[in-house]
């Protein structure tokens, strides 16, 4: 990534998912990059996103090794517990809501909260993927309630993480990152793999639209190619 300094530092969490190994495979290929961290349940100490000690845990030893330039969270999850997305409301149930909230929204903020302090100053980016179903102006065809209102909800979260930052770092970029449809056992059972974006891809694509992203005093929501998505 040329918009960041020479030897900048990176840390991919959810790094075990098809996306997150992706982002750090191509940040560790940079030759600007000076270390990727990786943070996902299959590390030590791992972390549950339905727990927020056990977030807290896993990146307290993060808070040791100085500051980062690009921090990417890629975790989230469309199926919980074996429940795909409602098709109707009828079909909503409380229990899968609030999973969903969890997983989406309550977990990443949490590791928002506890990762902003570690945003180098000037020039950094902090980064969710997200989808686009979790704009409200986009909704088009309705359903997926759970999943909607989970993305929906961190997408606010996000932007008013950006609003405060921004006074302490005019610099800092705040981003809802859409990632495409990906091949990807989230995306299997919904659409043809052969239609589908390779992670790879996806992530290139994602790492030049940062690159390219002016910092603007709030949070921005685009596609992997670059292009504004409606809140």
């Amino acid at each position: 990534m040329t918009s960041l300094p020479p030897n900048y530092r990176a840390l991919v969490i959810g790094s075990n998912g098809s996306i997150g190994s992706a982002f750090v495979q191509s940040l560790t290929l940079d030759p600007s990059c000076a270390g990727v961290e990786q943070l996902s349940r299959a590390t030590s100490p791992g972390f549950d996103l339905n727990c927020e000690q056990s977030i807290e845990d896993s990146l307290a030893p993060l808070k040791g090794q100085g500051g980062f330039d690009l921090i990417i969270d890629a975790t989230g999850a469309l199926i919980l517990k074996g429940v795909g997305p409602e098709k109707s409301l009828n079909a909503v149930k409380a229990s899968t809501l609030g999973e969903a909230l969890w997983v989406n929204c309550i977990g990443p903020t949490v590791i928002l909260k506890n990762l902003v302090p570690l945003l180098k100053q000037n020039r950094c980016i902090y980064a969710k993927l997200s989808a686009r179903v979790g704009s409200i102006s986009d909704n088009k065809l309705g359903g997926w309630y759970s999943y909607r209102a989970s993305k929906a909800a961190f997408n606010m979260v996000l932007q008013t993480a950006a609003i405060e930052q921004h006074r302490k770092n005019p610099q800092s970029i705040f981003v809802a990152l859409q990632p495409g449809t990906v091949a990807s056992p989230l995306s299997a059972p919904f659409v043809d793999q052969s239609k589908t974006l390779t992670p790879q891809d996806s992530v290139l694509q994602m790492l030049a639209s940062l690159d390219r992203l002016i910092p603007s005093g709030r949070a921005q929501f685009i596609d992997y190619k670059g292009a504004p998505i409606a809140w």
